[in-house]
């Protein structure tokens, strides 16, 4: 388990922290893994019926950290912000989300994922895939139209525009707008409320909710192979070592 993801549990609630608070929660391959091992550990284990995922020091994540798109690797089935995204689309508990801070790219695009989301109003979501020259993933080409409708979409995918918290909960993605020194402990109430249903009703119901998974993973598929031909270009080196560097000043 990386350092940087922290675990615990409340009853029959796995809390999940992203806890990398000096980089804004920017998740790093480690990251990925250990948050896969938290899944797995969820699925397997009768006792856990819900997880609430939060991030720590006031950020929900920054996304991706860019350094670790600098190295080379394809984005493929092996790379592990890809096998996130792919465990993510097939996780069997219940998932629910704190966000205040930054939300950015799978910072915005898991919540899609979540079956319950709760956020402050100066939570500052944004998915600027094409602003770092790549395309959306995590399914989001599907599921944001679908949630928000496909001129919102255009807005949030193409032009890359931020949402706040309270515009996020006016389109549908957050179910609830709570005060920061509140949301931990509602989303965490509504968690164990949650876990506290019968669990066979909701696994079925949830399965009725989210439809096929196949239909995830295919369309996560095509995203990541256009991700993937993104990621080595020219064009989107130029942006990264250009974001590197403003960092850096």
């Amino acid at each position: 388990m990386s350092e940087h993801i922290k675990t615990s549990r409340q009853g029959p609630v796995l809390n999940i922290v992203l806890a990398r608070a000096d980089k804004k929660n920017a998740l790093t391959g480690g990251m990925y893994l250990s948050l896969i091992e938290a899944f797995d550990e969820a699925d397997g284990d009768s006792a856990i019926r819900a997880i609430l995922i939060s991030g720590e020091g006031g950020n929900f994540t920054a996304g991706n950290d860019i350094a670790d798109f600098l190295g080379g690797a394809k984005f493929d089935n092996d790379f592990p912000a890809l096998r996130f995204i792919r465990r993510l689309a097939i996780l069997d508990t219940p998932l629910i989300a704190a966000v205040e801070g930054n939300a950015i790219g799978i910072g915005t695009t898991m919540l899609f994922h979540c079956d319950l989301v709760y956020a402050t109003a100066d939570a500052r979501l944004q998915m600027p895939f094409v602003n770092l020259a790549l395309v959306p993933e995590a399914a989001s080409s599907l599921l944001v139209p679908r949630r928000v409708g496909p001129q919102k979409a255009t807005e949030l995918l193409m032009l890359g525009e931020p949402m706040d918290g309270t515009e996020a909960h006016r389109v549908g993605l957050v179910n609830t707008v709570v005060t920061s020194h509140m949301l931990h402990a509602h989303a965490m109430e509504r968690a164990q409320v949650l876990a506290s249903k019968p669990p066979k009703a909701v696994a079925a119901t949830r399965r009725l909710i989210r439809g096929n998974p196949d239909e995830l993973l295919e369309r996560i598929d095509l995203e990541a192979q256009e991700f993937n031909k993104a990621l080595h270009s020219q064009e989107a080196r130029e942006v990264f070592m250009a974001f590197l560097a403003k960092g850096k000043k």
